[in-house]
């Protein structure tokens, strides 16, 4: 299965994975907490009985020892004994043994608050003695840390799937820069000779006199210039690009006019300059034309060669710069727009798919930009936009 184009599918999987998982630890931690709220609860009415039998016994009733074991029995369970509006007596309360009258007095009464929310007392002693106690009782701290537990857990599984997740992704993504990078420098390395080569032929081609002035030598040295181009921006790719100010007009209209000849005479080209003149930023010339250019192209293919490309240069109202490049041609669907930048993702039946993802690359890893599907509308055309630091 091909995991890289399916993974969305794999990421869901996993999602659902992780809930049932987190369902079934939910249900299992209920099902414990549900049984030992029903142990405390045996446990707290025996301690109840017991405390009526010693309230009521005689003092000298053998069995009172008895009784005493069973009370003490209770290490839990956090009770406290009221007679009118006076506490007599309380049990499993954490009371700093240094703590002054006064705060001892705050604490219970604290919890007492909160024992009279969760449930009402239970009623001890005789009435006919005129005796009557209330023994008010909350569950124990194990048994609140067990309910919330199953969400902690899943709070920090959840923390550490995320960390991980990123950690992953932060090294995937390291490790495709590292492939592209080596890639895109083992290509100009290996263009190197063969240029080399072709400037010595065109060399020797000019000693021959009816060579001189030849227009095949000129048109030999344009595309051996073209070459030297596609070299140098192959060498940027993955080395700090050494960025200077240009005049951004001026070199998408370089790029422009290159590509007029070069593609289909059926598009009309429409370059409209918003900007001041002259307007400069910091590029990286090679590989910034590279961008248009692979943009451009795309916009000829998605037309079939035949309609029109508009680009606009203007500023945004925080001073940075946008170009829209905006075609004719069929344009994508939502689906389509979420993966168009993807690494492999084509819709030509040619091409390996990797046009759009340098030019992302180089606009946001290298000039520090924005490189966006503005807007796309099927059989209407898309837009593209390109974001600079003014």
């Amino acid at each position: 299965m091909d995991i890289y184009n399916n993974r969305s599918r794999f990421k869901l999987g996993f999602v659902v994975i992780a809930l049932i998982i987190a369902a079934v630890s939910l249900v299992y931690t209920n099902i414990l907490v549900s049984q030992l709220a029903q142990r405390e609860q045996k446990l707290i009415d025996l301690y109840a009985q017991a405390l009526e039998f010693v309230i009521e016994a005689d003092p000298d009733d053998e069995l009172l020892l008895y009784v005493e074991k069973i009370i003490k029995a209770n290490e839990s369970v956090p009770a406290i004994l009221v007679q009118g509006d006076n506490i007599q007596d309380f049990i499993n309360i954490n009371i700093p043994n240094r703590a002054s009258e006064g705060r001892r007095e705050r604490i219970l009464k604290r919890e007492l608050t909160l024992m009279k929310e969760q449930r009402p007392p239970l009623v001890i002693g005789s009435e006919g003695l005129g005796i009557k106690n209330h023994l008010y009782y909350r569950e124990s701290d194990l048994l609140y840390q067990l309910r919330y537990f199953p969400y902690v857990q899943i709070l920090v599984i959840s923390v550490f799937g995320f960390l991980t997740y990123l950690a992953f992704d932060y090294s995937r993504r390291a490790e495709q820069n590292r492939v592209w990078a080596g890639l895109a420098k083992e290509t100009a390395h290996q263009l190197g000779t063969p240029i080399s080569s072709l400037m010595a032929w065109i060399d020797y081609l000019r000693l021959e006199e009816n060579l001189e002035d030849s227009s095949i030598i000129q048109e030999l040295e344009k595309d051996v210039r073209r070459l030297e181009m596609i070299t140098a921006r192959f060498s940027s790719i993955g080395s700090e690009p050494t960025l200077k100010s240009e005049d951004i007009y001026f070199i998408i209209l370089g790029i422009t006019n290159y590509l007029r000849k070069r593609i289909s005479t059926k598009v009309d080209w429409d370059i409209q300059n918003k900007l001041p003149r002259h307007k400069a930023t910091l590029l990286n010339r090679h590989l910034f034309e590279w961008v248009i250019e692979n943009i451009c192209k795309n916009a000829v293919d998605a037309m079939g060669g035949i309609g029109s490309i508009k680009i606009v240069l203007d500023e945004l109202p925080e001073g940075d710069i946008y170009i829209d490049i905006k075609d004719t041609g069929k344009g994508m669907s939502k689906s389509q727009v979420k993966k168009v930048f993807n690494a492999g993702y084509t819709t030509k039946k040619r091409g390996w798919g990797l046009g759009l993802t340098l030019a992302k690359r180089i606009i946001e890893n290298y000039h520090l930009g924005k490189l966006l599907v503005k807007e796309s509308d099927p059989e209407k055309g898309t837009t593209f936009r390109i974001i600079l630091r003014g």
